[in-house]
């Protein structure tokens, strides 16, 4: 009999021992993943706000995580590294088709559900149209952003224009940089129209403050079509009561003032709607139109 209890006993340890843990304890906190479009330190900042917000309201332990490249947050859908993530629209279309992942909730900026790309150029750079940008150097922002590669590619695929090389700087700042240095000609950023007072609120504002004289030097050559805005994604099989409790407390976090002044920092976020998949459907109407080999410019 001695020799049973202690086998039934083992055998509890290492049940109890094997038993996964629960997600969204502090152990195994809900991941959340910032798409790396601005600098990383602006989002390491004013997501600490955010974090602490959300397990105060919700009792569960959250960390975000900033990677490095646009694909990292893609692959960390698949590999459930990632269960949320803030991501651009392309980059979500990539992470649905692969991994499943879908879209539940969309940002507001200013009151629009949709942006815009822009193709700059450096004023000493003779671009004054988009033909003038054969043969020069440009540079997108990730082969992964709608509003730093994919729409603008379109705009140069539309004209026939090949420049002269490309190269990618990894963020809407990164590009404004080589313009501004004269490292490149031209490229690709996100586009955000000007304040009322008519301050500037497109990527070149990202270097402003170091260099106050970018709008001089920097102009805008072409603007794109609208593009849906970003999408907040779940992995697959996200626990639909976790779901429900992030997508309350995020939306009492944006009606907040370190809320809105958080999100603002971030991503220039004012707001969020609920969203789903086929909102972006238009975007993938536009992709088989245009006839990109994405993967090909990807590799």
């Amino acid at each position: 009999m001695k020799q049973i209890l202690i086998a039934l006993c083992l055998v509890g340890l290492l049940t109890t021992s094997c038993k996964p843990t629960q997600l969204g304890s502090k152990v195994n906190p809900i991941a959340i993943y910032f798409t790396p479009s601005v600098d990383a330190q602006v989002i390491e900042e004013n997501s600490r706000t955010f974090i602490k917000y959300l397990e105060k309201h919700t009792n569960l332990s959250f960390k975000a995580h900033i990677p490095s490249d646009y694909f990292t947050v893609i692959e960390a859908l698949g590999s459930k590294r990632a269960d949320i993530c803030i991501m651009n629209s392309f980059g979500y279309l990539l992470a649905n088709q692969k991994f499943g992942a879908k879209a539940k909730l969309k940002v507001i900026r200013r009151g629009k559900d949709y942006y815009r790309g822009q193709i700059i150029a450096h004023i000493d750079s003779k671009i004054e149209t988009i033909r003038d940008i054969e043969g020069k150097k440009f540079a997108f922002t990730n082969p992964a952003s709608t509003s730093g590669f994919l729409f603008p590619l379109k705009i140069l695929v539309d004209n026939k224009v090949t420049p002269k090389s490309t190269t990618y700087a990894k963020s809407h700042s990164g590009v404004v940089k080589m313009i501004y240095n004269k490292k490149v000609d031209a490229g690709a950023t996100f586009y955000s129209s000007p304040s009322g007072d008519g301050t500037i609120r497109d990527a070149r504002v990202l270097i402003k403050e170091k260099h106050p004289d970018v709008v001089e030097q920097i102009k805008i050559i072409e603007i794109t079509e609208n593009i849906p805005n970003d999408p907040f994604v779940f992995r697959k099989n996200f626990p639909e009561n976790l779901e429900k409790k992030f997508v309350m407390a995020l939306k009492k976090f944006l009606q907040t003032k370190n809320g809105k002044k958080a999100f603002e920092n971030i991503y220039g976020v004012t707001g969020v709607v609920n969203a789903e998949d086929a909102n972006y459907n238009a975007l993938r109407d536009l992709i088989k139109k245009v006839n990109i080999d994405i993967k090909k410019l990807i590799n």
